[in-house]
């Protein structure tokens, strides 16, 4: 697209917000003034700065202040793929699952972030009796790993937080068999 021959020059008026305000006067009708202590752009509309920064409703979630949730939440269980080390990423999912289609060795996951949590579904393929070992970051309750259900089909699930970079608190529950 070709440029314009013919442009205004856009003014940006700078200074905090109430600098910028109390030369409410001098400073010209839609010309836009930026908020240096605020970090936010404004418009001169009549006598006041308006904001050009969305708001958001109410019923928005935020990730800066505690809420209340009044609906479910839910989230995606996410399928890992099988193979002889399967390695978690946690950036992307809380819940997972994974058929076990041979004896596995469940790697320490990357990208944990403290406070994370979640649940993994252990799930035995048809032929069943396939065990799995973990990673050092696995801290599991008495400090051993579990024996989990050897029946074709049965499902363990393995609860998790991340305590920090390089331990997650575990607790074993053996589904069914």
């Amino acid at each position: 697209m070709p440029t314009p021959a013919n442009r205004t020059p856009l003014r940006v008026a700078r200074g905090t917000y109430s600098n910028l305000n109390s030369s409410i006067a001098d400073i010209q009708e839609g010309e836009i003034c930026y908020a240096t202590d605020q970090d936010k752009l404004y418009v001169k509309e009549g006598s006041a700065l308006v904001s050009t920064q969305a708001a958001l409703p109410a019923t928005n979630a935020v990730t800066d202040a505690a809420q209340t949730f009044t609906a479910a939440q839910r989230a995606t269980i996410t399928t890992l793929t099988d193979g002889a080390t399967v390695t978690p990423d946690f950036a992307t999912s809380n819940n997972y699952t994974l058929t076990l289609g041979g004896n596995r060795t469940i790697a320490n996951p990357t990208n944990l972030t403290a406070g994370q949590s979640g649940s993994i579904f252990l799930v035995q393929d048809g032929t069943g009796s396939r065990t799995a070992a973990w990673g050092s970051y696995w801290d599991f309750a008495g400090g051993t790993a579990p024996t989990l259900s050897t029946a074709a089909g049965s499902v363990d699930r393995i609860d998790y937080i991340v305590r920090s970079a390089t331990s997650i608190h575990t607790v074993f529950t053996a589904l069914y068999s």
